[in-house]
């Protein structure tokens, strides 16, 4: 059927992915954001409003104010104070001479390994139904108010009973400009095996950012599974009815693991 659910931006709700459930199974949309999606979710019985800040949060936090915010998203801005107002560096020359702290400009920020923390799941039932689901807290020190590829169905997830499923991670503002999970299960569509399927998205993103850090996994119908990845050594885990334990795939850059 196709049903999807996605909530985005959202503050004070733990649980993102049942907030998104929430939305696919209550609701004829698709994407609800930021305090909506969280009076929504708390509307329908989630916990919440929950401080979401832990100890370890506030002190990355705070150090990253000490460090004049630095690194951070933005680009070709500079700053007439340590952490912002920013301006376009066409204009900020005029706002900085009234300023004495003068400018500073924006390092970038790399996503990386240890710079965010997105899950994504795929199930396969009985029946042969299957269901994908991603959750992530986003990119550290990201701008107020970004929306990654988490929330956006055929980037960072996505499925089709009649075909298999997809889930992604790593750089999401560079993935979900190539919906790269709806090009997986697109491609077993038209016959390529998981393993192929996968290797020839994350290519296409290479191609085109040949410094990008991502990853997914790709399983079909029948339950054959495959993972690529570009930037970083990548593993994902697995468990079937006749499996006794998870079994955990490391897929190295440039190379696909695959197995049945």
């Amino acid at each position: 059927m196709m049903e999807v659910g996605a909530v985005a931006a959202m503050k004070y709700v733990k649980d993102g992915i049942k907030a998104a459930k929430l939305v696919m199974q209550h609701t004829q949309h698709t994407l609800l954001v930021g305090e909506p999606a969280s009076a929504f979710a708390i509307s329908m019985g989630l916990p919440g409003p929950t401080n979401l800040s832990s100890p370890e949060s506030i002190n990355k936090w705070t150090k990253w104010k000490e460090d004049l915010c630095q690194p951070n998203f933005r680009k070709n801005v500079l700053s007439v104070d340590s952490c912002g107002p920013y301006h376009p560096k066409d204009t900020a020359n005029s706002c900085a001479q009234a300023n004495p702290v003068g400018t500073i400009e924006s390092s970038p920020a790399r996503v990386g390994l240890h710079s965010h923390d997105t899950i994504a799941m795929a199930v396969i039932d009985k029946m042969g139904f299957i269901a994908v689901g991603t959750s992530t807290n986003g990119a550290a020190f990201k701008i107020p108010g970004r929306v990654g590829d988490g929330p956006i169905a055929g980037s960072s997830a996505y499925a089709d009973n009649d075909v298999g499923a997809c889930g992604a991670t790593g750089d999401g503002d560079v993935m979900m400009r190539f919906l790269p999970c709806y090009q997986v299960v697109e491609s077993m569509r038209r016959g390529m095996e998981p393993k192929l399927a996968a290797e020839d998205a994350i290519l296409r993103i290479a191609q085109k950012y040949p410094d990008f850090v991502g990853a997914l996994f790709a399983v079909n119908k029948e339950g054959e599974h495959a993972g690529a990845c570009h930037g970083w050594t990548f593993q994902y885990s697995v468990r079937s009815m006749e499996m006794e334990e998870v079994e955990v795939f490391t897929v190295r850059p440039s190379t696909v693991s695959m197995s049945t």
